[in-house]
């Protein structure tokens, strides 16, 4: 019974202090993530190009040094039979103690890996105090013990994060070297002139001379050296944990010991010579680059422009509703009669999202559009095609919505109007094996497109599932055209570096940062420099990265100015596909057939190209740049082909900028938007 007791303590115990090495173990790993983060972060910049002149060495595979330690020692069971001639009276229990652990190591493991095997023979001091018990004449006696054993424990080390964290478990075999005790019978408080009994030091008989236990923990490797040292040095605390699982130090009785070890080991190893490329021992030549900052003379932040605003034919919906959001306009029977497709300024919607304004007011009327289109073309018939992750049925309940929104508030006939119900869309974001931003895909995909063969309706000229509404014209001001940006040429760029970016310094030495940038052409609104000052000097520095920093410097003088306000040009926008550089067939042949045909002699088309948040950042950069192009390769070959040169093309890529994106990127509509390509029709002055 004692025996079952004992284990059900031991239990709790040895849950106890696992509890206390799992805290330490995610301390370690907190502040290794932390670690990890602040060299993660990008080396301070040099101003000239360096040669690495000290010599660099590997991480050693093998390490050999010495570990010390605290053993936390805690007693349970029971022993009362300390020897032949020793019984005492009543039986010890609990207690504690603390001894030295002293031990040399070998350790091996490569650089950056994961397994590796650890190797410690020394001292192990399991000394300790049992708690005071009382004997049967109410007299206190006490017991300690110098338990001592040479413990050898080899181990698994495992590094989870490739990191300096490791973690280590193995067996421990210990041999036993002190077995002595030290026992103390006290006298009855309550009786007077008694004689304290001789303290007995003697040893413990049936003592094992062999155990074989475990033992598992953690520990850190802190680099004391510099990697051009031969000879590194490693400093490392450590845990670790040994239950009472196989430590009983007696072949009679229930005495166990349980043990938390926290210590720091001292580890030395020789790492290996790296040899440098020859090239990279010879001297570095600084990479030819001409670095060119272009700012126009009159800087215009204004000009009124004649924008021909797309409509996507789809109205998005939230998860779990078939109801119309609301961040949509959706007017009442009375309002319909005073809607206007020139005057939509009237009727914004309650939840405007996006910086643009003007133009998301466009596109959350789309429903009222496509009502007041249907009212002044009654033989125009659409079909709207819900699609929905969570079956037919779903979608075709938000096409039903939106089916009985033109109905009762347009009164368009509802055998005009045929719905039906998908899974994905015809032209689905979420393609076949992805796996990230899944969320932010599928609320893409959870729409209701709008189809039409009636030309009154639809794109000019184009008809299909997947054709865009008829645009709509909207003339404005139009805040920072694109033609009044800075430019940056650097040439050789893309040879010489990896990546480019620019720092713009003022008068005041205040420093802006922009980029990195992968191409030789840059552009940056006069705006984010100037801010609200009407002119200021600049030095404009930039700086090359390709294994070392490469500087070119220039000074520019800009000038803030608003143009005449009879100036006024023309802007289109293309509508991509996700992920896609290639315009729809329905928007290549509008470009070659509507816009190519409206840009005047003499003109400058600007032409650039943004997309979403979606995916990787410098991915959508040169998707930006790809779909810019894209656009312009079809204008330009459309221009051509009726001999027309006269014509100057501009090209940039965006990316994902936020601050030079079209719209935000909260709701499904606005990526869809920010996957675009503006065009910017300026006249010849």
């Amino acid at each position: 019974m004692k025996t079952k007791n004992n284990f059900k303590i031991g239990s709790r115990i040895a849950r106890s202090y696992s509890s206390s090495l799992r805290n330490i173990l995610f301390s370690a790993i907190a502040i290794t993530g932390i670690q990890s983060a602040l060299k993660a972060q990008p080396p301070a910049k040099s101003s000239e190009p360096k040669v690495e002149a000290l010599p660099v060495y590997t991480k050693p595979n093998w390490w050999f040094g010495v570990a010390a330690g605290a053993n936390f020692n805690f007693y349970q069971g029971t022993t009362q039979q300390l020897n032949s001639s020793l019984t005492v009276p009543t039986a010890f229990g609990h207690g504690s103690g603390m001894g030295l652990y002293l031990a040399p190591l070998v350790e091996y493991h490569k650089p950056d890996s994961r397994f590796g095997l650890m190797f410690q023979a020394g001292y192990d001091n399991r000394a300790g105090k049992f708690d005071q018990v009382l004997s049967p004449c109410n007299c206190p006696q006490n017991l300690s013990t110098d338990l001592s054993y040479i413990t050898v424990e080899p181990s698994l080390r495992f590094a989870p994060f490739r990191s300096n964290l490791y973690l280590f478990a193995g067996p421990r075999f210990a041999f036993n070297y002190s077995k002595q005790f030290e026992y103390q019978a006290g006298t009855n408080p309550l009786i007077t002139d008694q004689v304290k009994p001789a303290e007995v030091k003697a040893d413990f008989s049936s003592v094992n001379q062999m155990l074989l236990s475990m033992q598992v923990g953690a520990g850190y490797d802190i680099l004391l050296s510099s990697e051009n040292r031969k000879t590194q040095t490693v400093l490392s605390p450590f845990v670790s944990f040994q239950p009472y699982f196989g430590q009983s130090p007696r072949s009679v009785e229930t005495w166990t010991v349980t043990t938390l070890r926290a210590g720091a080991a001292i580890k030395f190893g020789r790492g290996h010579l790296v040899e440098k490329p020859a090239e990279v021992q010879a001297m570095v030549v600084a990479p030819v680059v001409k670095f060119t900052v272009y700012s126009p003379a009159n800087i215009p932040v204004e000009r009124r422009v004649r924008e021909t605003f797309p409509i996507r034919n789809y109205v998005f919906f939230d998860l779990g509703s078939t109801e119309i959001p609301n961040r949509y306009v959706l007017l009442t029977k009375d309002q319909v009669k005073d809607f206007k497709e020139d005057r939509l300024e009237v009727f914004t919607p309650k939840k405007l999202s996006g910086r643009s304004s003007r133009q998301m007011t466009v596109y959350y009327n789309v429903l009222n559009i496509l009502g007041d289109r249907m009212q002044r073309n009654p033989n125009a018939d659409v079909r709207l095609t819900g699609a929905s992750m969570q079956g037919k049925p779903d979608g075709i309940a938000m096409a039903e919505s939106v089916k009985h929104y033109l109905v009762s508030v347009f009164g368009i006939s509802p055998t005009r109007i045929k719905v039906e119900g998908r899974i994905k869309p015809r032209l689905a974001a979420e393609q076949k094996g992805a796996t990230l931003e899944l969320d932010l895909l599928r609320q893409g995909d959870r729409r209701v497109s709008i189809w039409s063969e009636s030309p009154a309706l639809m794109l000019e000229y184009q008809t299909g599932p997947e054709t865009p509404l008829k645009p709509v014209e909207i003339v404005g001001v139009q805040p920072a055209p694109v033609d009044s940006y800075i430019k940056i040429k650097v040439k050789g760029a893309k040879k010489a570096f990896t990546r480019w970016s620019l720092e713009v310094r003022d008068e005041k030495g205040i420093i802006q940062n922009f980029g990195p940038y992968t191409e030789e052409d840059a552009s940056i609104p006069g705006r984010f420099i100037l801010g609200d000052r009407p002119s200021g000097d600049f030095k404009f520095t930039m700086v090359g990265q390709d294994g070392v920093t490469t500087r070119k410097d220039t000074t520019v003088h800009m000038v803030l100015w608003t143009p005449d306000k009879d100036e006024e040009g023309m802007r289109f926008t293309v509508i991509y596909e996700f992920n896609d550089s290639k315009a729809i067939e329905a928007y290549e042949k509008y470009l070659t057939d509507v816009v190519a045909p409206k840009i005047p002699k003499g003109a400058s088309v600007i032409i650039h190209g943004y997309t979403d948040t979606i995916g990787d950042e410098d991915h959508n950069q040169e998707l930006s740049l790809a779909r810019a192009n894209d656009v312009r390769k079809i204008l330009e070959k459309s221009l051509a082909n009726v001999a027309r040169t006269d014509v100057k093309f501009e090209s940039y890529g965006f990316g994902e900028d936020q601050n030079l994106s079209q719209f935000e990127n909260n709701f499904p509509e606005e990526r869809f938007y920010n996957r675009s390509v503006v065009i910017d029709v300026i006249p010849h002055k």
